[in-house]
């Protein structure tokens, strides 16, 4: 089951899309999208999408050569972003970042130097 919302909003056409995108269901939101003049572009935001076959993934790399920016706020659909090189709300100059990329690499703790462990314990002799 697939769920296409549009509303339009002063910056342009916002589509939400919940549910399962595949096949038949994919075809109709072409259709939906096609039948709607466009002016000042198009926003989809992915982020209720739980599954998306290869005719979903047609429908997506269609919407991303009409240069729609996509909303993934859950892992799945940004993976899915990530994959096709979709353009993210706010990174219009860039697809979406990989995970190495988001995470800076001082979020992760250096190592102990070599010889001391890395558990102080208090009292102990160092």
């Amino acid at each position: 089951m697939l769920r296409a919302e549009f509303n339009q909003r002063d910056k342009g056409l916002v589509l939400k899309l919940e549910g399962r995108l595949v096949s038949a269901w994919a075809v109709q939101v072409k259709s939906l999208v096609s039948r709607r003049f466009v002016r000042n572009g198009l926003l989809v935001d992915m982020s209720e999408v739980t599954y998306v076959d290869s005719v979903g993934e047609q429908l997506l790399l269609w919407l991303r050569d009409l240069r729609a920016k996509f909303v993934a706020e859950t892992c799945y659909a940004r993976d899915i972003c990530e994959r096709l090189h979709l353009t993210l709300k706010g990174d219009a100059d860039r697809p979406v970042p990989s995970a190495t990329e988001v995470l800076p690499s001082s979020t992760v703790a250096p190592p102990p130097p070599p010889g001391r462990s890395p558990v102080t314990r208090p009292g102990a002799a160092s």
